[in-house]
This record gives structure tokens, sequence and C-alpha cells, in this order.
């Protein structure tokens, strides 16, 4: 009898799955050796770093006192600021940072006791890292050099830098500039400011205006002292001195950059290109004569744009410099420019004449434009009026209450949280109390503003725009939302980017694009506060808008002779505004009315 055996193999699934566990197997021990060889390389890295500062800190101990120093620095000395080295075929960037300590065990520079020699010691901090190791950490070492008798040198001085915003407040990590080639020892160095918005430089040769210091931060203006010349004998800000046992402070400014985003356009909204432009600020570099810190020429492209960019914040004139007369601007001019924002600005432009005057009417407590003003020029013969565009939207009172859908009653609104409180100071919104408690939020919707037309948004403006700062950030916040339906099945509220994520607050005014071209008009305000003990305060908010391109609050008159004019200005509830005004050229006239 012949016996049979079988055989039975392994099916491909059962191979496949033996094969993924095993590459899981050997994955896992790969990625352990590849971590224990990272962790073992980077331990040696360390070994490396840590026996390189030592060696570097044992020379600084090694050195005099006084050669205890950054080249052309404060405190001057023989170290350079920077020094690479190689160890074991690896790369290392060395940065050294030497500062005078005024130790208050005798008194402070400026204190009580005043310390006449503020230099007591140094500190000597260096840090190094690995260039191309992909380590992201610098290693530092800090260690403090003492004199063996004396204390800074007599002859030397202080010198405090204060760097503030554009509110006043401090700006930490501001990148100082000093330079001074005439001391003795020449000082060229850079440094920042602390979070008080100051660097204090407590021992440098004593000089009458040999400091130069330009201060400068991303993203920031920038502000520094000028060195006389012809074109501007008298700078405003000029070379800082420093006296012997004595304390200089001077300050700058500097804060967000912003934008003009100009356009030139006719009465039709068509665009009209390659027209040149003078953009011209009011801060001056210097007087007797006036030099501006921004005074330059620009040139609209083939489309009738052009972006300036990196301005400092001021209020900008704009006059126009090829063959046209200026007819109108969005918004008014001069353009008030806050600091980190960018501000479209349109300007209209007509057939050019020998002689015109634009007469530009606002509200001299806001100094918002006014809308349907009538202005009358007249001289001799010449005899016109005119009224001036669509300004803005207004209110100013809500102690009416909430329940009104459409605004026709202004000192009422659509609808509110039950937070905020708008009878408790006359015309003003505030957060609600109990008991002795502000709230912490509160949120206000208004009634539908009916603008008559299609319009452009341009900014949203209220007051007061400073809020305790106990307040904290952003106290007041605002969404828009706008239709050409007098009752949408929704409003969409929306912010500066256009979307429900964002918040129009101090430094957004200018309303999104979005919403040009709608008739109807929304907006949403909350109130917020970090401490119970105050809130913030609303008492006028302001919508300013143009329809079409009409201008607001302007009315231009072209064609004119070269003489003087009378200028009558006429509003139901304003006092009549009456001026001579003597035209030559192409003039920009404002005209402020006060309320009856």
């Amino acid at each position: 009898m012949i016996s049979k055996t079988k055989h039975k193999g392994f099916t491909l699934v059962e191979i496949v799955v033996a094969l993924g566990v095993f590459l899981l197997f050997v994955s896992g021990i790969y990625s352990g050796i590849q971590f224990v060889f990272k962790s073992v390389y980077y331990s040696r890295l360390k070994i490396l770093e840590t026996g390189i500062l030592n060696e570097q800190l044992e020379i600084i101990r090694n050195l005099p006192f006084e050669d205890v120093g950054i080249i052309n620095g404060s405190p001057s000395g023989v170290l350079e600021r920077t020094a690479t080295t190689t160890r074991n075929n690896i790369d290392f960037e060395i940065t050294r940072t030497i500062r005078n300590i005024d130790d208050p065990f005798d008194g402070t520079i400026g204190g009580a006791p005043n310390d006449l020699a503020p230099a007591d010691y140094k500190m000597a901090e260096v840090e190094i890292i690995c260039t191309n190791c992909n380590q992201t950490k610098k290693v530092s070492e800090v260690t403090y050099v003492s004199p063996k008798l004396l204390e800074g040198d007599p002859t030397h001085g202080a010198l405090f830098i204060e760097v503030f915003d554009a509110n006043g407040d401090p700006v930490s990590g501001a990148d100082v500039h000093v330079v001074a080639t005439e001391t003795d020892p020449s000082i060229d160095l850079t440094d920042t400011t602390d979070n008080d918005g100051m660097l204090k430089l407590v021992d440098l040769g004593a000089g009458i205006g040999v400091y130069n210091i330009t201060v400068s931060k991303d993203g920031y203006t920038t502000d520094q002292t000028v060195i006389p010349t012809e074109a501007n004998p008298n700078p405003t800000k000029g070379s800082a001195s420093v006296e012997a046992q004595n304390v200089t402070e001077i300050s700058f400014s500097i804060d967000h950059v912003s934008q003009l985003d100009l356009s030139t356009i006719n009465s039709a909204c068509n665009a009209v290109g390659n027209v040149g432009v003078r953009v011209m600020g009011t801060k001056l570099l210097g007087t007797d004569p006036d030099v501006l810190k921004v005074d330059e020429n620009v040139s609209t492209d083939s489309g009738g744009n052009y972006s300036l960019a990196d301005l400092e914040w001021d209020a900008y004139a704009l006059p126009i410099l090829s063959s046209y007369d200026l007819i109108g601007s969005i918004p008014i001019l001069p353009i008030s420019l806050p600091p980190g924002v960018t501000q479209p600005v349109q300007l209209l432009v007509g057939a050019n004449t020998n002689n015109s005057l634009l007469v530009n009417v606002s509200d001299n407590m806001t100094n918002q434009p006014i809308s349907n003003a009538s202005v009358r020029v007249y001289a001799g013969s010449y005899d016109q009026t005119k009224t001036t565009g669509i300004g803005f939207t207004r209110q100013t009172d809500w102690s009416g209450g909430s329940g009104q859908e459409s605004f026709v009653n202004e000192t009422k609104y659509w609808d509110d949280d039950g937070k905020v409180n708008v009878t408790g100071s006359a015309g003003s919104i505030t957060l609600k109390k109990v008991g002795q408690d502000y709230l912490s939020s509160g949120e206000l919707e208004s009634s539908t503003f009916d603008l008559g037309s299609a319009v452009n948004f341009v900014n949203l403006i209220w007051e007061p725009l400073g809020q305790p700062a106990e307040a904290g950030a952003d106290p007041v916040r605002w969404q828009i939302a706008t239709s050409n339906l007098a009752n949408p099945a929704s409003w969409d509220y929306l912010g500066p980017d256009g979307t429900t994520a964002t918040y129009y607050d101090a430094d957004d005014i200018a309303i999104n694009s979005a919403h040009n071209g709608d008739r109807y008009f929304r907006y949403k305000l909350f109130l917020s506060t970090a401490s119970d003990e105050v809130t913030p305060t609303v008492s006028d908010l302001m919508v300013t808008y143009t329809n079409a391109c009409t201008p607001p609050g302007q009315s231009y008159f072209g064609g004119l002779s070269e003489t003087d004019y009378t200028v009558e200005i006429t509003k139901t509830g304003y006092q009549i505004n009456t001026q001579t005004v003597s035209v030559s050229g192409d003039m920009v006239f404002g005209a402020e009315m006060a309320s009856e």
C-alpha cells in the first residue's frame, strides 16, 4: 500500500502579512538606532559648545578691565562682536555682549543718591550656536568683571535714549544705532530698547553734538538725529551731546508703517493715468527754512494707480502736478494717516484751468466733511453757488432705547444684550454695573440706516478714541453689515478684512471695499473691559462715504481769475461761514463750520 503525504505551503496573504510585521519590526529598530545616534550627536555638540563658552569666559576674565568691551561699542574694548570657530570639523558662531552695570549699592545715575560714576562693573554674555546643525536655540553663559580700584572713567557721561510710539507708549525691542567718530574711544554700536522703551548707555566719552543716533524696528518707521547740511542748516533733532558725569536724555518716536494707495480718476469714475502728484507731510526735519520729512513727487501708472508704502503717520496734502485740476478727493484732504493702516485715496481730476478753487467744508468739532452745504463764490461779475457732496451719517445719542428697525428716531437703535447702559451718561454708551462693578462685556446693534443710494464706504470713526488703559486692549470694537435690501433675511456683520473673524478698532478704521455699492447699513458695537472698575465709552459714531464719484464735503470752482473772492458757506444747523480767499493758481481751501 502506497501512503500519500500532503504538503501545505503559505498563501500570498500570509506572506504579505508576515512581510508587513517584519518591516514594522525592522522600522522600529531603525528608528530607535537613529534616535540613539541623534541623542549622542547633540550631547557631543553640547559638550563642545560648553567647552568653547568656558574658554571664551576665561579669555574675558583674564583681560585688563579697560579692555573688556566690544570694538567701537559701549563699553569699548578689544573684543569683536561676533566670531566663528571650528571644533571637530563643526562650525560654531560666537556672539559677545558686554554691558556696563550701574549697581544700586552706591546709588544710580540720575537717582537718589546720584551716582556720577555709574559704570560699577561689567556683565559679559557669550552665546554660541552651531551654524549647520539645525540648532534653533543658542547656548549662553554670563560672567561679571569688576575693576580692581576705581569705577568707570570720570570724564565720561551717560546717554539715555527713549523710544515711544504715536500714542506715547514705550517701544520695546527697537534697534538703536549709535555712531560717534570724534569721541575717545570712538563708538559704532547697535543695541535694543528694554520693556520700558529705554536704552541707557552709562559710560560714553564726552562730546558736544557728536553722537548720531538712528532708531528702527522691523515693520516700523525710522527716527534719527540729523547732521546739518546746506539744504537743512537747522535740523529739528540734531546730533546728541554727552557731558562728563551728567545724563543726556533724547527721545525718538516710531510706529507701524502705513500706506497710501492713490488712484486718479475723472468725474465719471474712469481711471486717468500718468498724473503727477506731490506728496507732502507736515512733520519737519528742519526749520528756517522748513524741510519736510516727506516731500516727493510721484506719478500714477497708466491705470491711474500708485502706492506709497513705509509712510509715517501724519497729515498729507496731495496737490496735482500734471496738466489737470484737482476737483475733489475721497476722503477729504489733507489725509490724516494713522500708524499701521493702508488708506485708499481717490483723487478726482478734471480739465486744467489757470486758476481754480476747491472748497473743503468740514465740521469744526468732528473734522468730518459736511454734505449738502451751499457754497457761494463771488467777485465782480462772477457769482456761482454749488452744493457739497455726500459726507457722513452719524449717531450721537442712544438714550431712546431699543426696538427701532429703521433709523428714524436718532436716539434709538435696534437691540442690545442687556449689558450696556445708554442712559447713565447723556448721549453715551457704557457697560452696565452690577452693584459697584462693571460687567466685562456688552453688545449693541443699530437700526438700519438708509443712505439714499448705493455708496462707497470710507471710514468708521467714533469718539472718544482714547479709552481707559485699565480696560485693556481694544475695549471698543465694531463690525458692520450692508445690503441693497432694506430688510434682508439676515445681516452679515464683517470686520476690516471682510470676514466675521475681525473687528474695526482704533488701528483699523478703513471700511472694507466689500461693502461698496450697497445702500443700507447697520453697525454692531462690542464693548469690553479687563477691570470691573472702569468702562469704555462711546459718545459719537460716524460713517463716511461717497456717492459714486462725488467727493464728500467738497465743491470745485474752475476758470477763475487771479483775484480775491468771497466764499460764503451755509448749512442748516450751522453758523454761516464767510471768508475772503486770494486765488492764484490751483488752490485748496478748507472751511470749518460751527454748529448753531
